[in-house]
């Protein structure tokens, strides 16, 4: 990087997180690790229990199963990179390379929102109108909401990301974050950094507080339904429903606000970074463990698939042992 008033960046040094000993190093790597690994392994088992059992493939579960897709794809974003920086000390990313880390991390973040949204919707559908939810939610609307997610999704910040190689930057290359967040690249811009901030704050802004809108309003309904409801037991089974659904919206939507909807000016990249830690790394792996704890449905099938792994591996063991006693 040529330093000056203004200059022409060819890499970016990720500062991440201050690290005094390799101790703390190596036991932040191996957290980090653990998490990603369970993260990746929890979201496939969604994905393959929703798409191996015919029992769950409803509009609700097809969209789970897109937001477990979407949470596999969003912590690899940041951790892959994250998990390099630790493992060989090499806190380098080109330019290229942290364009596409923001744009990915930026449109997997949106297309969950998008799809927390749409299941919030689906909800409503199920509690409010029971009698017409086959004929409202049929499974070419729920293809087609999936799609308008991920569609949406990757077109938010498709253009404002696309103008970041056109502007320069100034001074440092160092990124005070443990990834290449646009609220840690853009301080390090010219005079443009405050209009291009206000673009990418009122983008995040619409998106987060739409799809909030949209879920607040669905929960409304939804609680006034569940209320009129005269036996206990029936309020209780409504409510179970939704409230897997309902906690990970207040996690993700509660750390997503305090990240991308405050006013620029009082955004402290310190704090942020501790914040972006749970949305971008815990959250993955919370989202799963959420919806099979609180899922009846999923946790009857993993069982029941557990159970039967377990009988065919016995059975296999069985008929291995007498083949042997037989030679």
């Amino acid at each position: 990087m040529e330093m000056g008033n203004q200059s022409t960046v060819s890499y970016f040094i990720i500062q991440g997180f201050a690290l005094r000993s390799r101790l703390q190093v190596s036991l932040l790597l191996t957290i980090i690790l653990i998490i990603y690994i369970s993260s990746l392994v929890f979201n496939i088992i969604i994905i393959l229990i929703v798409y191996l059992d015919h029992r769950l493939h409803t509009p609700m579960y097809v969209l789970l199963s897109n937001l477990a897709f979407q949470d596999i794809w969003f912590i690899s974003s940041t951790v892959l990179k994250m998990l390099i920086c630790l493992a060989e000390g090499n806190n380098i990313i080109f330019f290229t390379g942290c364009i596409l880390q923001m744009y990915f991390y930026l449109s997997l973040g949106s297309t969950e929102f998008l799809l927390l949204g749409a299941m919030s919707v689906d909800r409503y559908v199920a509690i409010c109108h029971p009698l017409h939810y086959n004929v409202i939610m049929t499974q070419r609307r729920c293809i087609q909401f999936a799609l308008g997610c991920w569609i949406g999704g990757f077109s938010c910040f498709l253009i404002p990301v696309s103008l970041i190689p056109m502007i320069p930057f100034c001074g440092s290359n160092s990124i005070n974050h443990f990834f290449c967040d646009y609220s840690a690249v853009i301080k390090l811009m010219c005079s443009t950094s405050r209009w291009f901030e206000l673009l990418f704050s009122s983008i995040a802004s619409t998106v987060i507080l739409s799809s909030l809108l949209i879920t607040v309003i669905s929960y409304a309904y939804i609680i006034t339904s569940i209320l009129r409801i005269p036996s206990a037991s029936g309020r209780r089974k409504a409510f179970s429903t939704c409230a897997s659904h309902f906690t990970v919206v207040s996690i993700i939507y509660g750390s997503c606000i305090f990240i991308y909807v405050r006013p620029p000016q009082s955004s402290l990249l310190d704090l942020t970074k501790v914040v972006a830690i749970l949305n971008s790394v815990i959250t993955p792996l919370l989202n799963p463990l959420i919806y099979t704890l609180r899922n009846n449905n999923i946790k009857v099938i993993l069982r029941e698939t557990v159970t039967k792994i377990f009988l065919k591996m016995q059975e296999n063991l069985l008929i291995t042992t007498k083949k042997t006693a037989w030679n």
